[in-house]
């Protein structure tokens, strides 16, 4: 995904950027800037590398007082909106907002030189997070300010634009990926409980959406606090049992009793696995493993399953790791057996190395782990 995301810093988006940044510094010029930027080494830059690097450049264009470069984004921000306005992007149903390249720019310039100036960043983060993504940099600012940025981030909370108050949350979250890690707040998540409680239930989807994420990391962190919070919200509201549901997504995956139970997906001795069996026995990188089984509901009535499976992966070491995949969720007639049938990928990806070796599938229902059969992997 990095990989993608750093092609977007393109010479037609440079001419975007730049034509807007003339709007409100006199002395921007695009061969000037687009030279700078894309000099010997910008090839060799990665994703973050690149941001870095460009708000190196631009920093050569901006007024050296602080102050004096927030005052010029505001004056950006103001001539932008005025042109996107006619595309109606400034709304909680189109979140590309003022696009991804500007934000991250944006909020790379506020933390690596604003970092020493609370205040006037803070306003600049707020002022930013209306137009597009802004947690990366509330992250450096918690690590170093934390009493005093979650005050703001729990008066954020409550603030009349949504995307405020998604910062609220976003910004805070102990996982977020790609961000600076908040130590503080994996290890003690209480700051961050009443900025979820006043944003659970919000009329945005994208607010909600956040809190559910924040949920998800503290999970992995701090199970039991986020399981008391999925008890004691459950059934206030439609928004926010998709809250908690979303939320407890690694715990439903890790076949946690007390959130199975919470969602009414107990384990039951007349519901089982049946004629589980890999198709494809033998698979080459690239190819998918086939795999099929049987549910049976021999229960009288209807009973709603959770259906999952694990794939154990080789590490490079020999050892295995499991991988959970959702196939689905929904109510089986009673004296059922159904057949499910599952094809698996292993077509080269990012986010993980592939290593030949044997390899296990195993069917999960309503977290209960029904057998493994093995199949190999070569190249």
């Amino acid at each position: 995904m990095a990989e993608s995301f750093k092609n977007m810093f393109d010479k037609p988006f440079f001419g975007r950027f730049v034509n807007d940044l003339s709007l409100v510094l006199q002395n921007m010029s695009v061969d000037k800037f687009v030279t700078l930027v894309m000099d010997e080494e910008w090839e060799n830059r990665g994703y973050k590398q690149r941001i870095a690097h460009i708000t190196t450049v631009l920093h050569k264009f901006m007024p050296t007082e602080y102050k004096e470069a927030v005052a010029k984004i505001f004056k950006l921000l103001d001539c932008v909106k005025v042109r996107l306005l006619d595309f109606s992007y400034f709304d909680d149903k189109n979140f590309n907002l003022l696009t991804l390249e500007y934000g991250v720019i944006l909020d790379h310039y506020v933390e690596r030189y604003g970092i020493e100036d609370y205040e006037t960043s803070v306003k600049a983060i707020e002022r930013i997070t209306q137009f597009t993504t802004c947690e990366f940099v509330t992250h450096a600012f918690i690590v170093k300010y934390q009493d005093e940025m979650m005050k703001q981030m729990l008066a954020w909370s409550k603030h009349p634009h949504w995307g405020v108050r998604r910062l609220a949350s976003e910004g805070c979250r102990p996982r977020l990926p790609w961000a600076m890690s908040l130590p503080k707040l994996k290890e003690n998540p209480a700051p961050i409980i009443p900025i979820m409680e006043n944003l659970k239930n919000d009329p945005s989807r994208f607010v909600r959406l956040s809190v559910a994420n924040n949920l998800n990391d503290i999970s992995k962190d701090n199970p039991q606090i986020v399981i008391a919070l999925a008890k004691k919200w459950k059934g206030q509201s439609e928004n926010i049992d998709w809250v908690i549901k979303h939320g407890c997504r690694t715990l439903l995956k890790q076949g946690n009793h007390e959130i199975l139970n919470l969602f009414g997906l107990s384990l039951n001795d007349n519901i089982s696995i049946g004629d589980f069996k890999i198709l494809t026995k033998r698979i080459k990188m690239g190819d998918s493993v086939e795999f099929c089984f049987n549910l049976n509901n021999y229960n009288t009535e209807k009973r709603t399953i959770r259906l999952e499976y694990g794939i154990y992966y080789r590490k490079m070491n020999g050892e295995m790791t499991r991988k959970v995949y959702k196939i689905s969720e929904k109510e089986y007639k009673g004296n059922s057996i159904t057949e499910v049938n599952r094809k698996h990928s292993f077509r080269p990806i990012t986010t993980r190395t592939f290593y030949p070796g044997i390899h296990q599938i195993a069917v999960i229902f309503n977290g209960c782990e029904s057998g493994k059969c093995e199949f190999e992997l070569v190249e």
